[in-house]
Protein backbone atom coordinates (compact mmCIF):
# COMPACT_ATOMS: atom_id res chain seq x y z
CA UNK A 1 0.00 0.00 0.00
CA UNK A 2 1.63 3.58 -1.02
CA UNK A 3 0.46 6.56 -0.52
CA UNK A 4 -2.43 6.76 -2.72
CA UNK A 5 -3.83 4.30 -0.73
CA UNK A 6 -4.48 6.67 1.89
CA UNK A 7 -8.37 7.97 2.80
CA UNK A 8 -7.32 11.47 1.95
CA UNK A 9 -3.75 13.13 2.15
CA UNK A 10 -1.40 13.59 5.42
CA UNK A 11 0.84 16.25 5.39
CA UNK A 12 4.12 14.96 3.59
CA UNK A 13 6.24 15.09 6.66
CA UNK A 14 4.09 12.24 8.47
CA UNK A 15 4.34 10.29 5.11
CA UNK A 16 7.91 10.51 4.82
CA UNK A 17 9.07 9.48 8.37
CA UNK A 18 7.25 6.09 6.90
CA UNK A 19 10.20 5.27 4.90
CA UNK A 20 11.95 5.25 8.63
CA UNK A 21 9.50 4.09 10.28
CA UNK A 22 7.41 1.55 8.33
CA UNK A 23 8.12 -1.29 10.47
CA UNK A 24 6.11 0.55 13.36
CA UNK A 25 3.19 1.40 10.45
CA UNK A 26 2.63 -2.37 10.03
CA UNK A 27 2.49 -3.17 13.09
CA UNK A 28 -0.58 -0.51 14.04
CA UNK A 29 -1.68 -1.65 10.74
CA UNK A 30 -2.10 -5.30 11.99
CA UNK A 31 -3.71 -3.89 15.14
CA UNK A 32 -6.13 -1.71 13.29
CA UNK A 33 -6.99 -4.31 11.15
CA UNK A 34 -7.29 -7.19 13.65
CA UNK A 35 -9.99 -5.23 15.66
CA UNK A 36 -11.71 -3.47 12.45
CA UNK A 37 -15.45 -4.41 12.11
CA UNK A 38 -16.13 -6.06 8.65
CA UNK A 39 -19.32 -5.01 8.80
CA UNK A 40 -18.02 -1.16 8.64
CA UNK A 41 -17.77 -1.03 5.10
CA UNK A 42 -15.94 -3.28 2.08
CA UNK A 43 -12.65 -4.80 2.92
CA UNK A 44 -10.65 -2.42 0.85
CA UNK A 45 -11.71 0.83 2.70
CA UNK A 46 -11.01 -0.34 6.35
CA UNK A 47 -7.59 -0.89 4.87
CA UNK A 48 -7.54 2.01 4.16
CA UNK A 49 -8.68 3.39 6.89
CA UNK A 50 -6.58 1.63 9.28
CA UNK A 51 -3.10 2.81 7.09
CA UNK A 52 -4.16 6.29 7.36
CA UNK A 53 -4.24 5.84 10.74
CA UNK A 54 -1.73 4.30 11.27
CA UNK A 55 0.62 6.09 9.18
CA UNK A 56 -0.78 9.56 10.60
CA UNK A 57 0.36 8.10 14.11
CA UNK A 58 3.85 9.21 12.49
CA UNK A 59 3.27 12.98 13.05
CA UNK A 60 4.17 15.43 16.08
CA UNK A 61 0.86 16.35 16.90
CA UNK A 62 -2.56 14.92 18.40
CA UNK A 63 -4.28 11.74 16.04
CA UNK A 64 -7.36 13.76 15.13
CA UNK A 65 -4.80 16.58 13.92
CA UNK A 66 -2.16 14.40 12.16
CA UNK A 67 -5.49 13.06 10.29
CA UNK A 68 -6.88 16.71 9.75
CA UNK A 69 -10.10 15.93 11.45
CA UNK A 70 -11.54 18.64 13.17
CA UNK A 71 -11.63 17.70 16.65
CA UNK A 72 -10.55 14.57 19.06
CA UNK A 73 -14.93 13.41 18.54
CA UNK A 74 -14.51 13.03 14.97
CA UNK A 75 -11.51 10.89 15.81
CA UNK A 76 -13.41 8.80 17.93
CA UNK A 77 -16.51 8.99 15.91
CA UNK A 78 -14.26 7.44 12.90
CA UNK A 79 -12.63 4.86 15.50
CA UNK A 80 -16.09 3.59 16.89
CA UNK A 81 -17.42 2.58 13.00
CA UNK A 82 -14.21 0.96 11.84
CA UNK A 83 -12.54 -0.07 14.78
CA UNK A 84 -15.11 -0.94 17.81
CA UNK A 85 -13.58 -3.13 19.41
CA UNK A 86 -10.75 -1.01 19.98
CA UNK A 87 -12.94 1.88 21.50
CA UNK A 88 -14.32 -0.77 23.86
CA UNK A 89 -10.89 -1.38 24.95
CA UNK A 90 -9.99 2.30 25.58
CA UNK A 91 -12.80 2.21 28.31
CA UNK A 92 -10.41 5.02 29.98
CA UNK A 93 -10.64 7.04 26.96
CA UNK A 94 -7.15 7.60 26.44
CA UNK A 95 -5.85 9.68 23.65
CA UNK A 96 -5.72 7.24 20.70
CA UNK A 97 -2.15 7.58 19.78
CA UNK A 98 -1.10 7.07 23.00
CA UNK A 99 -3.32 4.05 23.18
CA UNK A 100 -2.76 2.58 20.09
CA UNK A 101 1.36 2.50 21.16
CA UNK A 102 0.55 1.22 24.50
CA UNK A 103 -1.80 -1.48 22.70
CA UNK A 104 1.29 -2.59 20.67
CA UNK A 105 3.84 -2.78 23.86
CA UNK A 106 0.61 -4.58 26.00
CA UNK A 107 1.10 -7.47 22.81
CA UNK A 108 4.73 -7.60 22.88
CA UNK A 109 4.50 -7.75 26.88
CA UNK A 110 6.61 -4.33 27.02
CA UNK A 111 5.88 -2.76 30.56
CA UNK A 112 7.39 0.44 30.29
CA UNK A 113 6.53 1.65 26.55
CA UNK A 114 7.84 5.40 25.42
CA UNK A 115 4.93 7.19 23.34
CA UNK A 116 5.62 8.15 19.90
CA UNK A 117 6.58 11.84 18.24
CA UNK A 118 5.68 13.56 21.40
CA UNK A 119 8.42 15.61 22.58
CA UNK A 120 7.20 18.71 20.75
CA UNK A 121 3.25 18.58 21.52
CA UNK A 122 2.03 22.02 23.62
CA UNK A 123 -0.61 19.54 25.21
CA UNK A 124 1.98 17.13 26.46
CA UNK A 125 1.52 17.64 30.26
CA UNK A 126 -2.54 16.89 29.07
CA UNK A 127 -0.94 13.25 28.12
CA UNK A 128 0.97 12.37 30.03
CA UNK A 129 -0.03 13.59 33.32
CA UNK A 130 -2.14 11.58 35.66
CA UNK A 131 -4.65 9.25 34.08
CA UNK A 132 -8.52 9.62 35.47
Amino acid sequence: MGGRDLIFPLHPAVCARRATRDDEVADLLALLLAHGDPAAGPPGELERVALTVAVATLGDNHLWQDLQLGSRAELSALMGRWFPALVALNAGDMKWKKFLYRELCRQADILICKSPSCAVCTDRPLCFGPEH
